[in-house]
C-alpha cells in the first residue's frame, strides 16, 4: 500500500528521503491509530485515510497535505493528540489536521443553513487554510464512493449535505471535476433508479456524442489557427447530475435534451475570446432563445 502511496508523491525540492520519511510516520502513525476500527462495511477505517490520501496524491497535492491526509480522522476518532501530531510532524501538518477536525463539527441541519450565500464563508473561515477544504473534499468523495453501507437515513442526510454544499463549494474553488463527480454520486444516492436509468442512456449515446464533439471541434480549430487566435477547445459529455438537473427544469425527457455536450474554448484575452464566438457563429447557427453570454 504505501509503495503505492509513495510513487504518487512529487518530493518536495527533489529531496526523496526525506519526502518518504514523512509519509512513512504519517502512514504508520494513522495504521496505529485506526487499529481494530472497521467501517460499517468491515473493512479496516485506515482504508479510508490511505485512500484519502491516494486522492491528494492523485491531485498533485504537497506531502505536507497528502501526510494530513492520512492523518485526519486521528484526534476524532483516536486516542491521537494534536500535540502528538505537532510533535512528531510539525505544526503544518498539525494545523491542517485541526482544521479538517473543526470542520467535521460543521452541521448544516436546515435547507436554509446549506444553501446559505455566506456557507463559503462559514468553511473558509473555519479552515483558515485551503488545503484543509481539500483534504475535506478528498474525505468527502470517498466517502460518497464507499456510502451504500450505511442506514438509508443516514446515506440521505449526507448525500443532500453533499450536494447542497460541498459540490457548490467545489464550483466556487474551481475544481470542476470534484463537483461533478459529488453531484453524480449524490444523485445516485438520493434518487438511484432515475440515476441508474439517465447514466444507462447516458452511456449508451456516448460514443456518437463523443464522435460528434471531434466533429464539431475540428473546424473550429482550423479557423482560429487561420485567424491566430491561440486558443484551448476541449469538448467534453456534460455530467449525469447536470443533464438531470436539465430534464427537472425544463420538465422534459431525455430525449428532448439537446446540449448533452459542452465545448470550452479558452483565449488569453477577451477580446479574443469574443472573436472565438464570432468564428463559432459564422459555422454554426447560434439559437437565439438559448444563447448564453458567459464571456
Amino acid at each position: 500500500m504505501f509503495r503505492t502511496l509513495r510513487g504518487k508523491v512529487n518530493p518536495v525540492n527533489g529531496e526523496q528521503e526525506s519526502t518518504e520519511s514523512l509519509l512513512w510516520r504519517a502512514f504508520q502513525l494513522a495504521e496505529i491509530s485506526h487499529a481494530g476500527q472497521l467501517r460499517k462495511s468491515g473493512v479496516p477505517y485506515f482504508e479510508h485515510c490511505y485512500n484519502v490520501a491516494l486522492l491528494l496524491a492523485d491531485w498533485q497535492m504537497d506531502p505536507i497535505t497528502i501526510a494530513a491526509g492520512l492523518l485526519h480522522d486521528t484526534i476524532e476518532d483516536t486516542a491521537c493528540t494534536s500535540q502528538l501530531i505537532k510533535e512528531q510532524f510539525g505544526a503544518e501538518v498539525s494545523h491542517l489536521v485541526e482544521g479538517v477536525t473543526k470542520l467535521s463539527g460543521i452541521k448544516f441541519r436546515t435547507k436554509a443553513e446549506r444553501q446559505a450565500e455566506n456557507y463559503m464563508k462559514l468553511l473558509l473561515s473555519v479552515a483558515k487554510d485551503i488545503r484543509v477544504i481539500i483534504i475535506k473534499f478528498a474525505d468527502r468523495l470517498h466517502n460518497m464512493r464507499t456510502i451504500e453501507p450505511l442506514p438509508r437515513v443516514k446515506q440521505r442526510r449526507i448525500a443532500i449535505e453533499t450536494r447542497d454544499v460541498y459540490a457548490p463549494l467545489a464550483h466556487r474553488l474551481g475544481m470542476a471535476r470534484i463537483k461533478w463527480e459529488l453531484e453524480d454520486l449524490a444523485l445516485k444516492t438520493l434518487e438511484p433508479e432515475k440515476f441508474e436509468e439517465l447514466f444507462r442512456n447516458i452511456r449508451d449515446s456516448l460514443p456518437e456524442r463523443e464522435r460528434y464533439i471531434e466533429e464539431f471541434v475540428r473546424p473550429v480549430k482550423k479557423e482560429l489557427a487561420t485567424y491566430h487566435i491561440r486558443a484551448k477547445v476541449v469538448g467534453r459529455p456534460k455530467s449525469t447530475y447536470s443533464i438531470y438537473g436539465k430534464m427537472q427544469r425544463r420538465r422534459v425527457d431525455f430525449e428532448e435534451i439537446y446540449d448533452l455536450l459542452a465545448v470550452r474554448i479558452i483565449t488569453d484575452r477577451p477580446d479574443e475570446c469574443y472573436a472565438a464566438l464570432g468564428i463559432v457563429h459564422q459555422i454554426y447557427t447560434p439559437i437565439q432563445e438559448r444563447f448564453k453570454d458567459f464571456i
